[in-house]
């Protein structure tokens, strides 16, 4: 098998045309503010570029997923540092690719006339080239710069409206609580490094120095810190205060970057990290514990909600419970069967989250941003909004029944592949803890389906009424997500050629439990 590098450029593209896109983006202001030629615009229009920079990305990951399919080893090394493309590499990398093309997409009017623009359009290029990036990285240092790139990049965009006093108490929430984690993470890498002697995650996850035997207790003080600092940008409970905000004050694009791709990114950096200190510690438990946590808190908090983007923000917390709990479950029996509907899950949630919040954002749009106003939308102004937005309505309902576990949608599907690894199990407690996640999603229901409810069996009111129309570049979008929910629904074996290697290689990770 050789060894390829082409697989880089999937993010070596979006990271080298970041600073050029925006750079268009100012040309396009010069050109605006001295000739107004609108023609000339439109074809340097840095909408346009970011969207070109992106179908480019896609023309290597589908090379580097046809060379993995034939079983090509995926790596590239310069001096110590490491990259290498498995199957969760390759997994993350199409779901950063699949929802970040659509935002782009979407954002064209939504952001619009927006001060900054050319900023929002390189900062979320650089952010997708970064979690790529992420994805590939083969030493824990590397890890950790790739996520520092990633936190910095989405802070900007979360604190985008600067005007806004919400928006930036949001984002400096977000700054302060993802500052503190990396400084932890670092700690952890330094404990590691200190006492192992490297920091190649292929040789830390199997223990090819032998320095778990003598430094256990160091070994677990790393994981602690790992847990807390990639914590956060999980959002594992109770780490997760910065969350609601950052969701419900972000651009709705961000929105769903954030909860769609890059609390998966930093799940996936944890668990790497994580992976280089398997042995001292019962990992299943405390993916369990964190899972239940999760899944309770999350859809607790979300019942609460006034402002829809927060009750989306909040049900992102259970969701994250879900995945921990078919990750548990592999680690159990060893079996990659929990780790496959997690890794399915990852995409599902991907699709109904970029959905929701995609749809929400085209509510806001019409309703809000087009008669000059930053207001958030409320879930009363949903009333009725069927009668003014049946295809935005339509998105929207398909995503929150599917976020739901309603069959035959993805939702549906990704957490019964969870539910079918617990009981395959034959552990009673597991079962059990199986029973409470199926209870959870029906809790879920409880705040999910009033939303549909209200949006067809109530009166519209006068702001749905006044609102305007929206662009196809925001309708469409919401179209093609929907499809791929139907389609996951009715097909969940359209991505096994990419989940059920990636579950697999997630045990992998962890090796034997003890």
């Amino acid at each position: 098998m050789m060894d390829t590098i082409r697989f880089t450029w999937m993010f070596v593209i979006p990271l080298v045309c970041s600073p050029l896109v925006y750079l268009i983006g100012r040309l396009e202001l010069l050109v605006s503010s001295k000739y107004g030629g609108r023609p000339l615009l439109r074809l340097l229009s840095v909408r346009a570029w970011a969207f070109l920079v992106l179908l480019a990305s896609w023309v290597p990951y589908l090379l580097a997923l046809k060379e993995f399919s034939a079983g090509t080893h995926l790596e590239f090394a310069v001096e110590a540092v490491w990259l290498r493309a498995d199957a969760i590499s390759l997994l993350l990398a199409g779901m950063v690719l699949t929802l970040g093309t659509l935002v782009v997409l979407f954002s064209g009017p939504y952001m619009r006339d927006e001060i900054g623009e050319e900023k929002f359009y390189a900062m979320l290029l650089a952010m997708m080239g970064l979690m790529i990036g992420l994805g590939c990285a083969g030493d824990l240092f590397n890890l950790w710069v790739w996520f520092e790139g990633m936190a910095i990049s989405s802070y900007l965009l979360v604190a985008f409206y600067r005007e806004q006093p919400a928006s930036l108490e949001a984002g400096m929430k977000y700054l302060v609580q993802s500052a503190v984690g990396s400084v932890l993470v670092l700690l952890g890498i330094a404990l590691v490094l200190a006492n192992s002697g490297s920091l190649d995650l292929a040789a830390l996850q199997t223990n090819q120095t032998g320095w778990l035997v003598d430094h256990r207790l160091v070994a677990l003080a790393a994981a602690g810190l790992f847990i807390i600092g990639f914590g956060v940008k999980v959002a594992l409970v109770p780490l997760h205060s910065w969350l609601p905000d950052a969701h419900s004050q972000a651009p709705s694009g961000i929105s769903a970057m954030l909860s769609g791709v890059v609390i998966e990114a930093g799940l996936i950096a944890m668990l790497r990290a994580l992976g280089a200190v398997a042995l001292p510690l019962d990992w299943r438990m405390l993916l369990l514990i964190f899972g239940g946590i999760n899944m309770l808190f999350g859809n607790l908090m979300a019942f609460r909600q006034t402002v829809v983007k927060r009750l989306l923000a909040y049900s992102s917390l259970a969701h994250v419970g879900y995945i921990l709990l078919g990750l548990g479950v592999a680690l159990y029996n060893g079996g990659s069967a929990g780790a496959q509907g997690a890794m399915f899950h990852l995409v599902t949630h991907m699709l109904m989250k970029g959905l929701a919040f995609l749809s929400v954002g085209a509510l806001i749009y019409g309703i809000h941003l087009r008669n000059g106003r930053h207001d958030p939308l409320l879930v009363s102004e949903l009333d009725g909004a069927s009668q003014k937005y049946p295809l935005v309505t339509l998105g929207l309902s398909i995503a929150l029944l599917g976020l739901g576990g309603l069959p035959p949608l993805a939702g549906f599907m990704s957490k019964w592949q969870i539910f079918a690894g617990g009981f395959g199990t034959g552990n009673g407690w597991l079962m059990a803890l199986m029973v409470f996640m199926a209870l959870n999603s029906v809790l879920s229901l409880g705040y999910y389906a009033p939303l549909v409810s209200r949006m067809y069996r109530r009166q519209a009111g006068e702001r749905v009424l006044a609102g305007k129309d929206l662009p196809w570049q925001i309708v469409t979008p919401l179209i093609i997500l929907a499809l791929l929910v139907l389609l996951l629904g009715f097909a969940p074996g359209v991505l096994d050629g990419l989940t059920v290697p990636a579950g697999a290689r997630f045990v992998e990770l962890f090796g034997s439990m003890p």
